[in-house]
């Protein structure tokens, strides 16, 4: 490949200079919507305005409006807030030789209220160095981008995250990308991103494949319940639960009153006042509006054709929130009994069933095991058997940190092969093997670049699924006689 990309590119909205580092180059903070305030306030994105000259990228943009983490994550999930209004923003990571290389779109988690595109776990320079032109976005979170009030705006986040995704269709070949050989792929809420974009109209034929780590299908939420959302946020506010109300708020107050609905439901939920946000306490969530989502994420996405997927979870999602919580070590076998018999399963047989392959677990470790079928394993395998054959690989993430187990979001550093990036060793240790990373990393690198992660697709006779750590391993159906218990659940 001849040098194609130097550290200064054309887009349509005008002319970016970043960064060059050896072989790589970065460019970081690019607008590819306009700034979601004023008249654009709780209203669709829409175009970037054009800019004169030449606009310095080699810093990261601002990030969107959001509140901290509930403080029991905070040591756990790094978080950065850069200020400014042009927060719509993604940054891209290329080769100077690119030419016509696969593009990976990430999209961040953080429960649709925090994260963004400037962590520095996210940077994508692993990627590209193993020719993978590499775009990382931010998106609306909380109210602003999942407030639903019953008039005809809905899902602004995922309509910011589809805005993205034409950016990059029209824009990435000027970066050495293909926009025809787009992976779409997220964590926590982007993977629940990703597969209510495998189910959204407007999405459709922007990317070729997808990956979803530790989400499933499930995190939608009727319009009733999303109404119900909008007038604790009215009622905290002392406003009526219109649009225009919430508008006429500021941006960081309303992050704060956010924070206040997350923390009540994630940390002391009524049922008798949240219903079924009691058990998925995700008040900020993708709404099924007939228009964005037109129907549940699995029922749309069963009939999504062409996009192939790789989708899974770590071993024991929930150990983190166990961990971060200090329940761990204090959960009794009455609260295993309370939990089993809340997910409707037969108490001896599950406990038969989960202590089979830890029969020296306690109480606490059990239960992280049981919801972290239910919250994560069980709907990922969910979409698995709904999606057409062939079309779809099932992976387990196998590694455990001496601190948070095989934990929820302990796999991104190796995913992205950046032990490194500060801030991580609450969550994956002072020496995390990069056997792991070099295993896991060339597994995404893989399935982007030729659409096979090396084991076979997954089918309901045989549910084959690779198992990462320092190695793959490949088993079919693994955990079935947990995974069995389940069936017509989820």
């Amino acid at each position: 490949m001849g040098s194609t990309v130097t550290d200064t590119v054309i887009v349509r909205e005008g002319t970016v200079r970043g960064r060059q580092r050896g072989d790589l180059l970065e460019f970081l903070g690019i607008p590819y919507a306009a700034a979601p305030f004023g008249a654009n306030r709780l209203r669709p994105p829409i175009p970037a305005p054009h800019w004169q000259g030449v606009r310095d990228a080699r810093q990261y943009g601002a990030t969107v409006p959001k509140a901290d983490y509930i403080a029991m994550y905070v040591p756990y999930y790094p978080e950065v807030t850069i200020a400014g209004t042009e927060c719509l923003n993604l940054n891209v990571h290329t080769r100077i030789d690119a030419d016509r290389l696969p593009v990976l779109v990430w999209i961040h988690g953080g429960a649709f209220t925090n994260g963004s595109n400037s962590l520095a776990e996210y940077d994508g320079s692993a990627f590209a160095r193993d020719g993978v032109v590499t775009v990382v976005i931010n998106y609306r979170l909380g109210a602003e981008g999942f407030l639903y009030t019953g008039d005809e705006v809905a899902n602004l986040g995922i309509l910011d995250q589809i805005a993205a995704l034409r950016w990059v269709r029209d824009n990435i070949a000027a970066f050495g990308g293909d926009p025809d050989r787009v992976t779409v792929a997220g964590q926590s809420a982007g993977a629940w991103s990703v597969n209510t974009l495998l189910a959204a109209p407007d999405a459709e034929g922007l990317f070729q494949q997808a990956i979803s780590q530790s989400g499933g299908a499930h995190h939608h939420l009727p319009p009733e319940q999303s109404l119900t959302v909008a007038r604790e946020l009215a009622r905290l506010l002392g406003i009526e639960p219109k649009r225009e109300a919430f508008a006429a708020v500021d941006p960081q107050v309303l992050a704060e009153v956010c924070r206040t609905v997350i923390t009540e439901i994630q940390t002391a939920p009524d049922p008798g006042k949240w219903g079924a946000l009691a058990m998925t306490q995700q008040p900020y969530a993708p709404t099924v509006d007939g228009a964005v989502l037109p129907r549940p994420t699995l029922e749309a996405l069963a009939d999504r054709t062409g996009v192939r997927l790789l989708i899974g979870t770590t071993a024991d999602e929930a150990r983190a929130i166990l961990v971060a919580s200090g329940a761990l070590a204090v959960l009794d076998e009455v609260a295993l009994t309370a939990t089993i018999e809340g997910y409707g399963l037969p108490v001896e047989e599950t406990l038969a069933a989960y202590r089979r392959d830890r029969p020296d677990a306690t109480a606490g470790e059990l239960i992280s095991a049981i919801v972290s079928d239910w919250y994560f394993r069980i709907p990922s395998v969910r979409v698995a058997e709904a999606r057409e054959p062939g079309s779809t690989w099932l992976y387990r993430f196998e590694w455990a940190s001496p601190t948070l187990g095989s934990g929820h979001a302990v796999d991104i550093p190796f995913a992205f092969d950046t032990l490194v990036a500060p801030g991580l060793s609450a969550r994956i240790g002072d020496t995390p093997p990069q056997a792991v990373a070099d295993t896991n990393h060339r597994i995404w690198v893989e399935f982007i670049t030729h659409g096979d992660p090396g084991w076979a697709p997954y089918d309901i006779d045989a549910r084959t699924t690779g198992l990462i750590s320092e190695t793959i391993t490949v088993a079919d159906d693994p955990a079935g006689h947990e995974r069995i218990l389940w069936e017509g659940k989820r």
